[in-house]
């Protein structure tokens, strides 16, 4: 778990504008970790987190392209039902807003990341941290709450 610089760049709601910032990201080999793109009326709303985010915001500045840079949090999560909401239902215990969240569709190992603007993100880190007893820890660990919504379909077996 860390924290990461977030690009989130402006572009017009035409054919094209997103395949223009990815090509020229590919370009220069920098690696997407995660993305997210929301439509508004006039424009869409890109937001990402790299490999290198010093090197985004140069490409994105030399294609006169609008965007700000916020700090997230990256939580690597586990590839399974339930971890993600686990993450969530620790920040909500401990009175953490989650302003938005977006996910990568997948990594190395079976592993995933979270990004997330929350309203403290010092806080979360010591709540998800990385020792022992912590909860990043049970995350992995967490049974399941209903094992049965997760069973094959045709299996009709009660545990």
């Amino acid at each position: 778990m860390q924290t990461s610089k977030q690009i989130t760049v402006f572009l017009e709601n035409k054919p094209g504008r997103l395949a223009n910032v990815l090509a020229a990201l590919a370009s220069d080999k920098v690696n997407i970790t995660a993305l997210s793109v929301m439509d508004k009326h006039e424009h869409s709303v890109l937001r990402l987190v790299t490999d290198d985010s010093a090197k985004t915001m140069r490409i994105i500045q030399a294609i006169n392209t609008p965007f700000t840079e916020t700090e997230v949090l990256v939580v690597e999560l586990k590839n399974q039902p339930g971890a993600l909401s686990h993450v969530c239902e620790v920040l909500a215990q401990e009175h953490i807003n989650i302003d938005y969240a977006y996910c990568s569709s997948g990594g190395r190992n079976g592993q995933v990341v979270g990004i997330f603007k929350l309203s403290n993100a010092e806080k979360a880190i010591r709540v998800l941290g990385q020792s022992p007893n912590s909860s990043a820890r049970r995350l992995e660990k967490r049974v399941l709450r209903d094992q049965r919504s997760y069973a094959p379909k045709g299996n009709n077996t009660r545990r």
